[in-house]
């Protein structure tokens, strides 16, 4: 399953802004990786990675184009087995069992809307949200996918609406995770799940490779540790569960028996380069 890291380059037109970390609210950082047009840096109060000065949220939506879309198209599959692997490892079954027959669901950056029509298929009532234009437009022709062009914060859908809320791979991309959180706080239902899968940069495979690591990306404006993303969403009201790493060594860095040993090691101590955490609401 192994698949390139799909990345843009900054454009010179793109204009930054500094910030402070979305998970402790402290201005001050020190500089951590330097690469090609942006940089890295760490909080010195929690010690969360992100950019700093950071492209601006407008120049940032530029990004997901027509380029984007395609690579969606072309690793659909790949993806969509990566997501159910993820949940089925914070035991997807269990949760699917315990909830009533008029549950509801949605895929927060759902591309091409592969997951969201596997759960409509399930029998849920399941939406997605896609800022790129072209991909939601593929995934509501190709697949009959509900899917709403937007963010999540823009969607505006109804306080206590969804029992599942599902990300892969986007929190990471989000400029403000905060404000994201807060709103999917607010249209969870009590006692509701949300499920976040985003790159480790506690993992190996970061640890190893620094700043050619390959989530260490431009369009990666955040890059989280097991415990900045279980406290951005404690300290507002969600309660983590699980969290669950996997992948603990690159395809190609090592013999296949070796890594398959390192991935195991990984993913046992929590060192793998992805990290899946469930909350309840």
């Amino acid at each position: 399953m192994a698949m390139k890291t799909y990345f843009s380059k900054p454009k010179p037109e793109e204009r930054t802004e500094p910030v402070c970390c979305p998970v402790c609210g402290q201005s001050k950082t020190r500089p951590h990786w330097q690469l090609d047009g942006y940089a890295f840096a760490r909080c010195i109060g929690c010690s969360h990675i992100y950019q700093n000065p950071r492209p601006r949220p407008t120049d940032l939506a530029k990004r997901y184009d027509e380029d984007y879309k395609q690579y969606e198209v072309e690793n659909a599959e790949n993806f969509f087995n990566l997501m159910r692997l993820g949940l089925a490892d914070l035991g997807f079954d269990e949760i699917e069992a315990s909830l009533p027959a008029d549950r509801r669901f949605i895929d927060i950056g759902c591309a091409t809307g592969v997951l969201v029509r596997h759960m409509a298929d399930r029998a849920w009532e399941s939406v997605g949200v896609e800022p790129c234009e072209g991909s939601a437009d593929y995934g509501r022709r190709q697949r009959g996918a509900d899917i709403r062009t937007g963010i999540l914060e823009t969607a505006a859908f109804p306080d206590a609406h969804f029992d599942l809320i599902h990300s892969s791979h986007v929190i990471e991309h989000i400029p403000e995770p905060g404000a994201f959180v807060d709103e999917i706080r607010r249209v969870l239902k009590p006692g509701g799940w949300c499920v976040t899968v985003t790159p480790s940069v506690a993992g190996l495979q970061a640890r190893l490779l620094g700043k050619h690591w390959r989530s260490a990306i431009a369009d990666h404006v955040h890059l989280f540790s097991p415990p900045g993303l279980q406290r951005l969403f404690a300290d507002r009201g969600l309660q983590p569960v699980r969290l669950k790493t996997w992948g603990g060594i690159a395809k190609g860095l090592a013999p296949s028996p070796i890594k398959t040993v390192v991935d195991r090691l990984a993913k046992r101590c929590g060192f793998g380069d992805v990290m899946a955490l469930l909350v309840r609401g």
